[in-house]
């Protein structure tokens, strides 16, 4: 994978992908910057450099131009943050966009509208991505939450422009990443939860055969529990997962590998903040009733499992952390992974998010920016954003 030390792009203008997908709330207020901050540094390498910024992104899934997905607020708070002037263009490409691109001067910023408003990004037209190009001469590709995809503006363009390479956003991600897979300070401790089995398969059967531990909490805990006999009651349990659930149990098992479940759980009636609330000192979960955490015993036994860990992953919440009376069990393991002082390596998504929620999300050594592009790069997937910068 190329990266800017290896490529000249000092006075270029220069189109740069970036993960600028934040949420946004009902008064399009941006509620969480995390995505922009992290593209900080190449931005701030490129004007060193003596470089004019194109950038673009995408906001959410817009069926074409929607005000309702305008990169405004973005473009908005990008400025904030850091005192530039950044000119959102009337468009993503065309006549008047490639005027503005060709006027800019070093150290300017022109931020594209959002790309999914062109039907082609997400095909990866050949000709949105040769428009991208006529808006440049250099490209950087800093958004490796969308690495996974082979869209115009990170494969295509590649193509369409002279010089190509990744920031240091999507050169630290995918350094990183890899690093804790081939060649991990040892013990690792792998802690993976969310809802289902099947979305994390891959990174289940990636991590049994490398780590020392692997750590299953959330939802997905219950096709585990079920097929091993124990009652789920109301919990979130498919049958698609129940057979998936079963081989990981099989080839744990098979390998000598250490795949812990929870012990005990907190219950609800009903998935809200305000359903009655009980502890089970067990997993037998009983009729009319969901698990919506894991218990204290187990936080306690995954916590001594981080403790001692020369490198955690963690990817997925151990339970509803959104609901305060079920957010006991990922605080638990969020503030063991910051405490760890091994190397800790934090999956985007609803990882990223508790530590945010719980104030810790400077105190891991790296936390992801990609939600399925982690995934996938943990399954050892080839990602195409990447494949097509070597």
């Amino acid at each position: 994978m190329r990266t800017l030390d290896d490529v000249d792009v000092a006075g270029r203008r220069v189109l740069v992908r970036v993960d600028f997908n934040v949420p946004l709330d009902e008064s399009r207020q941006i509620t969480d910057d995390t995505r922009i901050r992290a593209a900080l540094p190449t931005l701030e390498r490129l004007r060193d450099e003596g470089c004019a910024l194109v950038l673009a992104a995408h906001l959410g899934r817009p069926q074409g131009p929607d005000p309702a997905f305008s990169l405004r607020p973005v473009a908005d708070r990008l400025a904030q943050l850091t005192g530039w002037d950044v000119t959102l263009a009337p468009a993503v490409v065309g006549p008047e966009v490639e005027a503005l691109a060709q006027a800019l001067e070093p150290g300017q910023v022109l931020m594209l509208e959002n790309v999914r408003f062109e039907p082609g990004e997400t095909k990866n037209d050949p000709a949105l991505a040769a428009a991208y190009g006529r808006l440049v001469d250099a490209y950087v590709d800093d958004a490796f939450g969308v690495a996974h995809r082979a869209h115009a503006s990170n494969t295509g363009v590649v193509g369409a422009v002279p010089v190509s390479a990744a920031g240091l956003l999507l050169q630290r991600e995918v350094e990183t990443i890899g690093a804790i897979l081939a060649d991990p300070p040892r013990p690792l401790v792998a802690v993976v939860g969310g809802a289902k089995v099947t979305d994390k398969i891959g990174v289940l059967e990636a991590f049994l055969q490398r780590a020392d531990a692997v750590l299953i909490g959330g939802a997905m805990c219950f096709p585990f529990l079920k097929v091993q006999g124990h009652e789920v009651g109301a919990s979130l349990c498919s049958d698609e997962d129940l057979e998936p659930a079963r081989k990981v149990l099989a080839d744990a098992q098979a390998g000598g590998r250490r795949l812990l479940l929870p012990v005990d759980l907190i219950l609800g009636e009903r998935f809200a903040a305000d359903t009655q609330r009980r502890e089970l000192d067990g997993v037998d979960v009983p009729e009319g009733w969901m698990g919506l955490d894991v218990g204290p015993r187990t936080a306690q036994l995954y916590g001594a499992e981080i403790a001692q860990a020369g490198s955690v992953f963690w990817n997925g919440p151990m339970g509803a952390f959104e609901l305060e009376p079920f957010s006991a069990g990922t605080r638990a393991v969020a503030e063991a992974v910051a405490a760890c002082p091994g190397t800790t390596v934090v999956g985007g998504g609803d990882s990223a998010a508790a530590l945010a929620v719980f104030g810790l999300d400077d105190q891991v050594t790296h936390l992801s920016t990609g939600g399925g592009a982690t995934l996938e790069l943990v399954e050892g997937k080839t990602l195409p954003g990447v494949e097509a910068l070597s």
